[in-house]
């Protein structure tokens, strides 16, 4: 806890953002940091609650996925002491800067403060304490005093991927990470936005990682440049951490149409540009050049990736952005009792949204409409409590580009799966999604020397989902190979 009385003394503040209309000129963070004292501040508001739901329960059904020991961090950082803060936190947390500035925050939704509104600011006091760690240089590589001589092989180098080659890295092994990209961090470096996290970040925990024996190998795909077979014969262990990248297909008329996409090769186009990278690299590559300049823009799909979309073509230039979302249209505030610590179903505006989308909810898309090959509208109706079309209630919305952000539906479908076949067995969900069948008591695939972890075996998930399974992947590793793992659950 912070201040035995702060929570009654001070009032929830988080930080601030610039201004839409400056903010929308650039694809840098806009995020206005809080002094240190002001931090220290919103530390002391975390109370003596008795139990801190914020940790999050051993499902991470609900608070934090990774069990971030909140209330002992906060106290440190009321304190001052920034060393044994940042020690705290990445005792459960690999990547602070990351989660502090992408994770939606369950943990304050499970804030007993939340019960009023208010809750401690715990996802702004982690930004602010892994920045000052950085600041202070206390994010030093950490070597393994003793070399296990196991080897082990990492796909994917997304944040799963990350966690797990850190954390087997400093058990002592010898690890591997094999990049399809050119450069570390999969979607973190390219499906998220540079305007949410700056890639910098990354890069500095590249250094640190390449500090403590990680080897990256970019440019390579598994799969093509090198067989996985050929990987299971070269090292004690393979982790296949390739992420959700098979967008679900909404099989609408017209989506063959010059100007309608997929969302996430749009993102990662212009994360390429912003890099200053080739944009026709290996996946995800449009033959088009997209931009929103002076452009009318539909958005169809409600979560994160829909709304990345909605500021990058703001960021471009749009002159219109709408957002169509067939869930009915959130309430104002939650039953409190009725849903308290878990995450609730609230109206929630991002920042993105913020910058001037029209939001339209209860709408289905049934198709998009063109002329001479080319998108001018898309063809709405408003649905029903079953989500089905209201006869007599369609219209048309103009538009020059449409994405398409309804989520994934599985792993790529190139590379590790057609090699592997049918001796990497697969599971569906309730919508028809695909994942790898491996549970998470030892992240174990059905094929001998093979885990996998993250989305390519949860489904679509957060990023902090995808640290906590490479975390526990890790130590399901390091205690196959060695017997015993000193790495933490």
């Amino acid at each position: 806890m912070g201040k035995v009385t702060g929570f009654l003394e001070i009032d929830r503040q988080v930080a601030q953002y610039q201004p839409a209309s400056d903010r929308i000129r650039h694809f840098r963070e806009f995020t206005l940091p809080m002094s240190e004292p002001e931090v220290q501040k919103q530390a002391a508001r975390c109370m003596d609650c008795g139990v801190p739901f914020c940790h999050g329960d051993k499902s991470g059904d609900s608070g934090c996925p990774v069990n971030n020991q909140i209330p002992d961090w906060n106290d440190l950082v009321y304190a001052g002491q920034w060393e044994e803060a940042i020690a705290n936190l990445h005792s459960t947390n690999n990547f602070p800067e990351f989660t502090g500035r992408i994770c939606p925050a369950p943990c304050e939704e499970s804030c007993t403060l939340n019960l009023e509104d208010m809750p401690v600011a715990i996802k702004t006091v982690e930004q602010a304490l892994a920045d000052k760690a950085f600041e202070l240089g206390l994010i030093q590589p950490q070597i393994a005093a003793v070399k296990t001589g196991k080897r082990v092989a990492i796909i994917g180098s997304g944040p799963a991927g990350l966690a797990a080659a850190q954390q087997l890295a400093r058990a002592g092994h010898g690890v591997d990470v094999y990049e399809r990209e050119s450069r570390a961090g999969g979607l973190l470096r390219y499906g998220i936005p540079d305007f949410k996290m700056e890639k910098q970040l990354i890069d500095r925990r590249i250094t640190q990682m390449e500090g403590e024996g990680v080897t990256f190998h970019c440019g390579v795909e598994i799969g093509k440049d090198i067989a996985v077979k050929q990987l299971l014969k070269d090292y004690d262990a393979v982790l296949y951490c390739g992420g959700a990248e098979t967008p679900r297909d909404p099989a609408l008329p017209g989506s063959d149409l010059n100007g309608v996409y997929d969302a996430m090769p749009y993102l990662v186009q212009q994360n390429r540009r912003v890099a200053g990278e080739d944009e026709q690299s290996r996946a995800w590559a449009l033959e088009d050049s997209i931009s929103a300049a002076g452009k009318r823009v539909v958005v169809v799909g409600g979560g994160d990736t829909a709304s990345d979309c909605v500021g990058t073509a703001f960021r471009q230039g749009a002159v219109q952005v709408t957002q169509l979302d067939i869930r009915p249209e959130p309430p104002a505030r939650e039953d409190k009792l009725g849903v308290w610590p878990y995450w609730a179903t609230k109206i929630r505006i991002s920042s993105s949204q913020a910058e001037g989308a029209m939001r339209e909810f209860q709408v289905a898309t049934l198709g998009f409409g063109g002329e001479d090959g080319q998108l001018t509208h898309v063809l709405c109706s408003a649905v029903d409590e079953r989500r089905m079309p209201i006869a007599g209630s369609e219209f048309i919305l103009q538009a020059d580009l449409a994405f398409i952000a309804l989520g994934f539906s599985g792993p790529a479908k190139q590379g590790v799966l057609p090699e592997l076949g049918d001796r990497l067995k697969l599971k569906k969900d309730a919508r028809g999604g695909e994942s790898v069948m491996a549970n998470e008591t030892d992240y174990h695939t059905s094929i001998p020397k093979l885990f996998a972890a993250g989305d390519v075996r949860r489904g679509q998930s957060l990023v902090v989902w995808a640290i906590r399974e490479g975390r526990q992947a890790a130590r399901a590793i390091d205690l196959q190979l060695m017997g015993a793992s000193l790495l933490p659950a």
